[in-house]
């Protein structure tokens, strides 16, 4: 009995020490991953971009591909064009460009290159010239009248090995006179008239080989060089500029080859040289609106071929010669407004013929004259000429039978009239 009762005890403990120390039961096991999503279903690829590349160009000499750069970063500064033509410089036939002209170079005849450029009348407008005219290598003729070009004349010109015209007239172009031009070779036609250059001329102008020589309507002053004669031009326009000083004597020097010659509006003084007689060959000589006195001198009677001769607007003074008068060939003979008190047979001849305009004079005879009392003080005034004898002298030893019986040419004109938009304050 006691042995049942200690194996129930014993038996009892074993199970009261078994549930006490018993390892807790585990835990759970996770629960399963998700699903995996599904990928999003693939977008479209977008389209390709279009080529921005530019198409190959192919160009009929190398000479053309050279300049065709240029030519587009030029359009590229022009900031006006109404009439639309730099919507031609497109693509690599520059010979069809309006404004561009091709032709061989002399240097190379089986060559193809820009010989010539006209923009005249395009009205264009730039800031600059510069990295334009002076980097076209062949370039012979360059003009461009009527446009809105500023700046200044690049020194760079001087490069150019065959540029024989340069017309940059009626422009906004500024600065000193562009010395550059100089050093062109064969620059033979330089016309600048209607810009904004100032300061002088340099000397060396007169000795260059220009045929045609503008600069009229600039802000150009300076006293006329001596050596103003040495000139080879054939036409010279200087007007409505303020050179200043005497007609130099040496302009005899130019007889062989001064056709036209343009003093206008300028502040000349000083007394008419008698060598303007021997301009032989001269058709216009116009010294109009200047400060010049003195008598006329009697040499213009040997200028055969003048057509038109103006010295109005001046404080000339004494007879017109009557060898002036009995020009053959004189269409246009302008004193008016100056101080002369007397005219012979001839002169009348011409005055009621409309060839002679003498109105504002001190010639009692004739109307429109001016007032007793002005032309009284202006003998008050008169400063006298040096070699008075020479106002009386005729150099080419005709008599004025002779210069009259040439008369029968009287109608014929000058080959190359100066367009009379030249003479004008204002552009044309």
């Amino acid at each position: 009995m006691h042995f049942f009762l200690t194996t129930v005890l014993f038996l009892s403990h074993c199970l009261y020490v078994s549930s006490t120390r018993c390892p807790p039961p585990l835990p759970p096991p996770p629960p399963p991953p998700p699903p995996p999503e599904c990928p999003p279903p693939e977008s479209t690829p977008p389209p390709p971009e279009p080529c921005q590349c530019q198409p190959i160009l192919s160009f009929l000499d190398q000479r053309l591909a050279v300049v065709y750069p240029i030519i587009q970063s030029f359009k590229a500064l022009i900031t006006s064009d109404p009439f639309g033509v730099t919507q031609t410089w497109v693509g690599s036939d520059i010979c069809k460009y309006e404004g561009f002209f091709c032709d061989n170079p002399p240097d190379n005849k089986s060559a193809l290159a820009v010989a010539a450029i006209d923009f005249n009348g395009f009205q264009l407008s730039a800031p600059t010239l510069d990295g334009f005219i002076d980097a076209l290598p062949d370039l012979a003729i360059f003009h461009a009248n009527s446009n809105n070009f500023s700046g200044t004349i690049t020194p760079k010109i001087a490069s150019l090995p065959y540029l024989y015209e340069l017309d940059l007239s009626n422009n906004q172009l500024s600065g000193p006179f562009p010395t550059a031009v100089l050093g062109v070779t064969d620059l033979f036609f330089f016309d600048i008239r209607f810009n904004f250059f100032t300061g002088s001329v340099p000397q060396q102008v007169f000795v260059k080989n220009f045929d045609f020589l503008f600069i009229n309507n600039n802000n150009f002053g300076m006293r006329l060089p001596t050596n103003f004669g040495s000139t080879t031009a054939a036409y010279i326009t200087l007007a409505n500029n303020k050179f200043t000083g005497p007609i130099p004597r040496s302009i005899g020097k130019a007889a062989a080859s001064l056709t036209e010659i343009l003093f206008l509006n300028n502040q000349l003084t000083g007394c008419i040289p008698y060598e303007v007689g021997f301009l032989k060959t001269a058709t216009v000589f116009d010294a109009g609106e200047n400060s010049l006195t003195g008598p006329l001198p009697s040499s213009l009677g040997c200028l055969e071929k003048v057509e038109q001769l103006n010295f109005a607007g001046n404080f000339l003074y004494g007879q017109v010669p009557e060898v002036v008068c009995e020009l053959g060939n004189l269409l246009n003979l302008s004193l008016s407004d100056n101080y002369f008190t007397k005219i012979g047979p001839s002169c009348r001849k011409l005055v009621r013929s409309g060839v002679l305009d003498l109105r504002k004079n001190c010639i009692r005879e004739l109307p429109d004259q001016k007032s007793p009392l002005e032309c009284f003080l202006s003998c008050l005034f008169r400063h006298p000429c040096p070699f008075p004898a020479t106002y009386g002298f005729v150099p080419c030893n005709k008599s004025a039978s002779i210069l009259h019986s040439s008369g029968s040419g009287r109608q014929r004109r000058s080959s190359v009239p100066i367009d009379n938009g030249g003479l004008s304050t204002k552009k044309p």
